[in-house]
């Protein structure tokens, strides 16, 4: 009995913590864990990514849309931290929207990556955001810039950004080619993002598509069991 009373009070104390009623997923920050992709290709871009979003192991959503639009013709896809990379597309959709107009004209693709280098660059301590921007204008045609965490800016013919990028890099290297048309680029990000979302757990849903080219933005989505198909399980 005595052994029983001194454990009461440290009993008590176990089932009065709110933290004890609280799963440890919904803690966790919410994340883009994830894979996204951006080809150029002559005449324009194409991007992809999956669409889930993740709180530690908990799927938070299996639907999210990742390719996020900046103007009429620039997109950007999210990685890492979903408030994050949310506000500082906000911001810099904000930004380019007022230069746009100061300008009347449609902005440089190469002007919003500068927008999101300078504010990844600045906030690099707070933020956790890889960002790939991808657009078309009249200068420069189809362009991909990538903005890892940190904030450094690269453009690049294709980039694949997030969790899932790791497993298909090969792929890539083995599959890529310069000079590949619109369809020939749709059919790489689609094959390497379902290669991706098998491998990795914070990858998975649906994929979702766009290009964009001068004649504007086609957007397309890839249910779960439309995937192309790589493993035998």
């Amino acid at each position: 009995m005595a052994t029983a009373a001194s454990m009461m009070p440290i009993f008590g104390q176990q089932i009065s913590s709110k933290n004890d009623l609280v799963p440890d997923w919904s803690r966790e920050e919410v994340s883009t864990g994830t894979t996204i992709m951006a080809v150029e290709y002559d005449g324009g871009v194409v991007i992809g990514a999956d669409s889930r979003t993740t709180t530690g192991a908990y799927i938070a959503n299996r639907v999210t849309d990742k390719l996020t639009r900046i103007h009429d013709r620039i997109y950007c896809c999210r990685s890492g931290s979903a408030a994050d990379t949310q506000a500082i597309a906000e911001v810099v959709s904000y930004q380019l929207g007022f230069h746009s107009i100061e300008l009347d004209e449609p902005p440089l693709v190469e002007t919003a990556a500068n927008l999101f280098r300078a504010s990844c660059y600045r906030y690099r301590e707070e933020l956790m955001a890889g960002i790939l921007v991808a657009g078309w204008d009249r200068r420069k045609g189809g362009q991909v810039y990538c903005v890892p965490i940190g904030g450094m800016l690269v453009r690049q013919p294709v980039a694949v950004g997030g969790s899932g990028s790791t497993y298909v890099y090969g792929f890539m290297d083995s599959n890529y080619k310069p000079g590949l048309n619109k369809d020939q680029c749709l059919e790489l990000t689609a094959s390497a993002l379902s290669l991706a979302m098998e491998r990795d757990g914070s990858s998975g849903g649906v994929i979702r598509l766009a290009s964009i080219s001068e004649e504007g933005v086609e957007r397309r989505v890839i249910l779960g069991n439309q995937l192309p198909k790589f493993s035998t399980h």
